[in-house]
């Protein structure tokens, strides 16, 4: 088992954010993990973070995939893993439709369609095998349709980015739980009972099923929030 901490996203000061994460350093805590709701996001401190440690990962819990396209969310990934050496790790979600449509005012719809094909698109990134092209619900690149002008040719990335990058997601239903056990390293879920993993166990076995290879428990993570008070 690794511990790590989170960072909360309120409108609160973030003046000892950067010792108090130095001293779980300090303490071998393997990772530290920003967030972002309606306030703050959860880039800029982990880009601060990085910046200011040596050797704790620092991951997003989450970035709102509505918030940014996967392309957009691939660049950011890609240049933060290059500048901490490989420390970053990306975890995105599909928010909650109170965020993405009162918030961002776009349509929260099949959000699990949407986390499919944010993370096909970011691993086309990352592997640079041939421009990228992607044709689904949520998203169509090169652009087409109304108010494009059809000048958009397929890109690769510039910047080489690791295929290794871990990607984990937020969820908390069965169906969320299955799809990030077929086609991410790991996911958070905002609750959990360590007593009733079992209530986990179905969707993950599932999810392995779907993914074949030598998905397993031994290369998914599961990282649960707990509070602890001190006193």
């Amino acid at each position: 088992m690794k511990i790590g901490m989170t960072l909360g996203y309120s409108g609160g000061t973030f003046d000892n954010q950067v010792d108090l994460v130095r001293q779980a350093e300090s303490l071998g805590f393997d990772s530290v993990w920003t967030a972002e709701a309606w306030g703050s996001d959860a880039v800029t401190p982990a880009a601060w973070l990085l910046a200011s440690t040596t050797t704790i990962k620092v991951g997003t819990a989450i970035m709102q995939m509505p918030a940014r396209t996967p392309a957009m969310a691939a660049m950011t990934a890609m240049t933060l893993q290059a500048m901490s050496g490989d420390r970053f790790i990306l975890g995105i979600g599909p928010s909650g439709p109170q965020v993405i449509e009162g918030w961002h005012g776009v349509p929260y719809g099949r959000p699990l369609t949407r986390t499919r094909e944010y993370i096909s698109i970011i691993r086309k990134i990352l592997d640079r095998k041939e421009p990228l092209t992607h044709e689904g619900f949520h998203y169509q690149i090169p652009a087409t349709g109304e108010g494009t002008t059809g000048l958009g040719k397929p890109l690769k990335s510039i910047l080489h980015g690791k295929p290794g990058l871990k990607i984990v997601t937020g969820s908390i239903s069965p169906a969320g739980v299955r799809t990030a056990a077929e086609i991410a390293d790991g996911f958070i879920p905002v609750f959990m009972n360590p007593e009733r993993f079992d209530v986990f166990e179905g969707p993950i076995k599932e999810g392995f099923a779907k993914a074949g290879g030598d998905k397993s428990m031994a290369n998914f993570d599961v990282m649960p929030f707990a509070n602890v008070i001190m006193g």
